[in-house]
């Protein structure tokens, strides 16, 4: 309670009534896989060209880049990157000098043989002064092997290949006191590098190379790629800050859709995927089909797989590759999390993610006929299929459970939506008074919430009162809860169900007659 010393008129503000809850992103993505190049960690991309920055192009073996740049040509708009990398590859670097000890060391920015395609060059500073030592590093970086005669790029226009990237760092200082040191302006800004510093405290200017000079290293792919460099969820990797592949996705809450392309090809992933947006419950995964499935009768995949976190797309589609000019066969789940996006962004989460253009795509690996979907489509395979004069769309909006309940992706999405918006907004209740006047706040905020959810058309019913309820009070609790510091909110909604068999049925009428209606 506040003070009263001194007469006066006091002002004060309190709070009373609800408050507002923001409902959370359900269209960010978490994709998982190789790549060309980039770091380990997971990063961030809104746009396609922003991953070619960071993460490099198409390669063979990694469906990824094409996962990504068929997300967002569906309508994403932002997805965490994954890259994959064995759990013994190491970066490639390079020590450069000062005053004959040893000053910094230039280290590729993820691990891989790629970071040997990395050329620096030391110049001096363009506002280099005999006081305030400053120099200058021209970073080149070949997507193929490096020319046989290293070369100057910036002097040498010529010479083929050229670099596929070049970033210029001038004015750089040694000195941590400079405002130019180095790791203000290098690390977390260059796409291809770190610099770290070594025992030399000195101001001193890097002098080498004072040619162009590649970084080095062997043995940096390490071994082969399995399962366990996917999840990293050993003791060594499970480290906050720096955790790598699956593991890393769970400190990342703005996460909505996972997926992994092919990630059937791997023994045990797609299990380990499932249990992971299983045990977080906030997170949704996109599970292929394998490739040259064309027997509809073995497709089965809830026989392995029954769950309500995840949906299944078959078959394969066909798109067209920017590399070779042809058309090339990959998994669909990226155009489908775009898909989810761009239907979360146009409708509401509540929309199902079904007949929908498949932007990008060309053909499929088999055309789907109405018989066999009817096969499929109870098995909770989400088909994609063309239709004459109406391209190529996803014609299923099922999850992998055998739960009624639980049959349709957007329920179970916008369950997912509503939980944890709530979960989120209501971080304010924690520590306060457990009393009848909270649980009408609680009450208050969570209506408000729910009947802009239902305004926006994802509930079921005419009025408020049909689409939902929410109770806290006596009824929910005993003292018992209480005198434990527990505070239980019962909440009801009614989600609207997508209309997946729209049946006309048509008779004859005799004109002018009665009819039954």
């Amino acid at each position: 309670m506040p003070e009263y010393l001194t007469p006066g008129v006091y002002v004060e503000e309190f709070e009373i009534g609800a408050k507002p809850i923001e409902g959370v992103s359900t269209s960010t993505a978490g994709m998982l896989g190789p790549t060309e190049r980039g770091p380990s960690t997971p990063q961030l991309v809104t746009n396609w060209l922003q991953f070619q920055r960071m993460y490099g192009s198409y390669i063979d073996g990694s469906y990824l880049a094409y996962a990504v740049d068929g997300f967002f040509a569906n309508g994403g708009q932002r997805c965490y990157i994954g890259r994959v990398v064995a759990n013994d590859a190491s970066k490639a670097s390079l020590k450069l000098t000062a005053a004959g000890s040893d000053a910094l060391t230039v280290e590729a920015i993820g691990e891989g043989s790629w970071g040997n395609r990395i050329v620096v060059k030391v110049g001096t500073g363009t506002l280099n002064t005999g006081a305030n030592p400053l120099f200058k590093l021209s970073v080149f970086y070949w997507k193929d092997p490096l020319p046989t005669t290293l070369f100057d790029p910036e002097t040498d226009k010529k010479t083929k290949p050229q670099p596929a990237m070049i970033e210029v760092f001038d004015n750089l200082s040694i000195s941590p006191t400079s405002p130019d040191y180095f790791n203000l302006k290098v690390n977390g800004i260059s796409n291809l590098i770190t610099i770290s510093k070594q025992t030399n405290d000195s101001g001193n200017m890097p002098n080498s190379p004072s040619a162009v000079t590649s970084l080095g290293g062997t043995g940096l792919d390490g071994t082969a790629i399995g399962i366990d460099d996917y999840l990293r969820d050993s003791a060594t990797d499970d480290v906050p800050g720096n955790r790598k592949g699956l593991t890393a996705f769970k400190e990342i809450d703005e996460i909505s859709i996972v997926y992994v392309p092919d990630a059937s090809n791997i023994q045990g992933l797609v299990s380990k995927i499932i249990t992971h947006c299983e045990e977080l419950k906030d997170r949704f995964a996109i599970i292929d089909a394998d490739d040259g499935s064309s027997n509809v009768s073995n497709i089965n995949p809830r026989n392995n797989f029954d769950t309500k976190y995840a949906a299944f797309y078959y078959p394969w589609i066909r798109i067209m590759d920017s590399v070779t000019g042809a058309e090339k066969l990959v998994p669909p789940g990226g155009h489908m999390a775009g898909i989810y996006a761009r239907s979360d962004v146009e409708r509401g989460v509540h929309k199902a993610p079904a007949n929908e253009v498949v932007r990008g795509a060309m053909d499929l690996e088999f055309q789907i006929t109405k018989g066999e979907q009817g096969i499929l489509n109870p098995r909770g395979v989400n088909v994609i299929r063309a239709f004459p004069g109406r391209g190529i769309r996803v014609w299923g909006a099922r999850t992998l459970s055998s739960d009624a309940l639980w049959k349709y992706i957007n329920v179970r999405r916008l369950f997912i939506f509503v939980e944890e918006s709530i979960e989120e907004g209501t971080q304010w209740v924690v520590f306060e008074p457990n009393d009848e006047k909270l649980w009408a706040r609680v009450r208050a905020t969570i209506t408000q919430f729910l009947t802009r959810v239902w305004r926006d058309g994802a509930l079921m019913g005419t009025k408020p009162e049909e689409a939902f309820f929410v109770k806290c009070d006596r009824t929910t609790m005993t003292q018992d809860d209480i005198d434990n510091g527990r505070l239980i909110c019962i909440i009801g909604i009614a989600p609207v169900k997508p209309a997946e068999f729209v049946i006309f049925r048509i008779a004859q009428w005799a004109g002018g007659s009665s009819a039954t209606e």
